[in-house]
């Protein structure tokens, strides 16, 4: 499983990046993460036939170019105990249909509601885009900050009332995954972790901030009122328990080059 090259190209603070990189780290798979600052990660993903990140090269298979196909391919080259999808096709189907959902619903809405609160942030922004890029891409993003801010806020129609309506999504799909932990179980299909767990938490970091996230968060002191508030009100739900817990549990990092 590690003879071969693998390289992820990321943008630092995707959450659909982070995705990516915890399946790769549960698997101990020895990769290169490439990451990029936005606008730059298109010139690293169009040689993979990407468009937008995370993608993950590789030596002899090809190139995956979505989180969910970077998933599926992994799960076919796991072995047993680390599969990321259960066998049985009833259980399979609940964990695809859940991360289904976390990509299209919880992971839009968290980037949209993030972004509304620090689009405007040049600091928290510089963090997030360009932790361990190349040294060139801090200087564009010096530079082309106001237009990438700009642009940023009308490729997502970053408006306080579609921040409101992200957060109702993301309350939304906190509260489905409150309810179904309700019975007791550890993880959302079956009694083993998988794609859904990994999905579920990857795509809420932004709003439950773990310390382990390989980005360590910023304090809850430095973030606006109204943003910490939330973040405050979504840690302490069940979902938001679970989330944090799964990253404590089954987020470890191995041979990350």
């Amino acid at each position: 499983m590690n003879c071969q090259n693998y390289r992820l190209i990321t943008i630092p603070i995707s959450h659909f990046s982070e995705k990516a990189r915890w399946a790769l780290d549960r698997l101990k798979i020895n990769y290169t993460e490439e990451p990029h600052v936005p606008v730059f990660h298109r010139i690293a993903t169009l040689k993979y036939d990407g468009s937008s990140v995370p993608v993950l090269a590789t030596e002899n298979h090809g190139n995956f170019v979505d989180s969910t196909d970077i998933l599926h391919y992994l799960n076919g080259i796991a072995p047993q105990d680390k599969k990321l999808y259960p066998d049985i096709p009833e259980l399979r189907k609940e964990v695809e249909e859940l991360e289904d959902l976390f990509d299209e619903k919880l992971g839009v809405a968290v980037r949209n509601w993030g972004y509304f609160y620090k689009v405007k942030d040049r600091q928290a922004m510089r963090r997030g885009w360009c932790t361990n890029t190349p040294w060139y891409e801090h200087i564009g993003f010096i530079i082309l900050f106001p237009f990438l801010s700009n642009l940023l806020q009308k490729k997502f129609q970053l408006t306080a009332e579609n921040a409101a309506k992200s957060l109702a999504e993301i309350q939304e799909v906190f509260d489905l995954v409150s309810q179904r932990l309700s019975d007791g179980h550890s993880y959302l299909v079956g009694d083993n972790f998988s794609a859904a767990d990994l999905t579920f938490a990857a795509l809420s970091a932004p709003v439950l901030m773990p310390s382990e996230h390989f980005m360590k968060p910023q304090p809850l002191s430095e973030l606006p009122s109204e943003m910490a508030t939330v973040i405050q009100e979504l840690q302490a739900t069940p979902a938001g328990n679970y989330g944090l817990r799964m990253y404590r549990e089954e987020r470890y990092f191995s041979y990350i080059s």
